[in-house]
This record gives structure tokens, C-alpha cells and sequence, in this order.
């Protein structure tokens, strides 16, 4: 495929879709990973707009020659890019602006203050763009959680609305980054729970004297 983008901080998206330019397609298989989430706000918010830089980047890589990406991708592949690559970010970037335009909405009936930003006839898709969000969000947590029999844990998706919110923090984070250090790649730090590191530690090889021992 001519190699791969070393400047880009999400390497794997960008492959996905040199892939597809040339022909082939990404599949899913049912397995699991034991992939250790992050524990803390910094190191996930750091992810996050790893993620969001990087999804920003591999957006305008491949759109800056739309008409050829058509051809090379079809109409499925240039959708697919604009909706879930350029999609995902634009709704994170955009979700703080709706939210507001809502809330000055709210004070304006209450006669708190005069009005929102946005024309009236915009505030109903606004409500319905959030709305269908959080609906499918939600959703497809549920749908995980059941797979894995995790239901129980079902209560966190009402958090949805506050995850949201810090996805938006990491989206305005990474065009931050973008603009000023577009190729700063900040690891996510693993190895910090107790399980991953008796998981690792059982797994080095044992010196041949300690081996006679046990």
C-alpha cells in the first residue's frame, strides 16, 4: 500500500482506509480483548485526543482529493469516511455549541434573558440530533452489556450526556494540538491495574536457578 503515515497518531485508521482504496475490506470476528482501559481522567482525556487529532488528520489526508477517493473507494468508502471519521469529530466539536443554544432556549422561556443563537426552526433538530444520540449510544452499551451478561452494569449509561462532554473536551483538545503540535503522539499509559501487571509478571521467563528452586 506504499508504506504507512508515520505522522499520523492514529496509524490504524488511516490503514483502514489506504486498505479499502486498494480493494480490500476490514471484517469482524466475535473475540475478546483484555486491552486495559484507562483508570483516570488525564490518561483517558490524553487518549481521547490522540484519537480525535488523529481521526482529524486521517479525515483531511484522504479528503484532499475527494473525487479521487470516490474512485478509488466508491460512494460506501467516501460515506463511510465522512460519517464515522469526520462524523464522530464533528459531533464531539459541535456538542457544547447545541447544548448552550438549548440552554439560552430554556432561560429565554423563563424570561431569564432574550433568546439563543440559533434561529427557532433549528432548536427542533438540535433536540432530535442529541436525542437520537443519546438513544443509540445507549443502545449499543445495552446491546454489549447483555452479550457479556454485564447488565447490571447498565445504570453507567445514564452518564451518557457527561461522557459526551468530555468527549467534546478532547475534541476541541486535539484541534488545539492539530493547529500547534500536530504530531505530538501521547502514549496511553498500561500496566495499572493489579490484574494486568500479576498477568505480566507470570508471564516472564524464570531464571533457571529460580526454575531449580520451585
Amino acid at each position: 500500500m506504499g508504506g504507512w503515515d508515520a505522522y499520523n497518531v492514529t496509524e490504524d485508521a488511516d490503514l483502514g482506509f489506504r486498505l479499502a482504496r486498494f480493494g480490500y475490506r476490514s471484517a469482524t470476528f466475535a473475540s475478546t480483548t483484555f486491552e486495559e482501559a484507562p483508570a483516570r481522567f488525564g490518561g483517558w482525556l490524553r487518549q481521547r485526543s490522540r484519537w480525535m487529532k488523529g481521526w482529524m488528520q486521517t479525515w483531511s489526508v484522504h479528503m484532499r482529493r475527494p473525487g479521487r477517493l470516490w474512485r478509488d473507494a466508491g460512494a460506501k468508502g467516501f460515506f463511510t469516511l465522512n460519517a464515522i471519521i469526520g462524523g464522530n469529530v464533528l459531533t464531539a466539536l459541535t456538542f457544547p455549541i447545541f447544548v448552550i443554544d438549548m440552554a439560552l432556549r430554556l432561560l429565554a422561556g423563563s424570561g431569564a434573558i432574550g433568546g439563543g443563537f440559533a434561529t427557532g426552526a433549528v432548536t427542533p433538530l438540535h433536540l432530535t440530533t442529541i436525542a437520537a444520540g443519546f438513544v443509540s449510544t445507549i443502545v449499543v452499551g445495552l446491546m454489549g452489556l447483555a452479550r457479556r451478561g454485564q447488565l447490571r452494569q447498565g445504570w453507567i449509561l445514564a452518564l451518557t450526556p457527561i461522557y459526551w462532554a468530555c468527549l467534546s473536551i478532547a475534541a476541541w483538545r486535539a484541534l488545539h494540538q492539530l493547529l500547534r503540535e500536530p504530531y505530538r503522539w501521547e502514549k496511553t499509559e498500561h500496566g495499572l491495574s493489579p490484574q494486568i501487571r500479576s498477568a505480566s509478571a507470570s508471564q516472564l521467563p524464570v531464571a533457571p536457578e529460580t526454575a531449580a528452586q520451585l
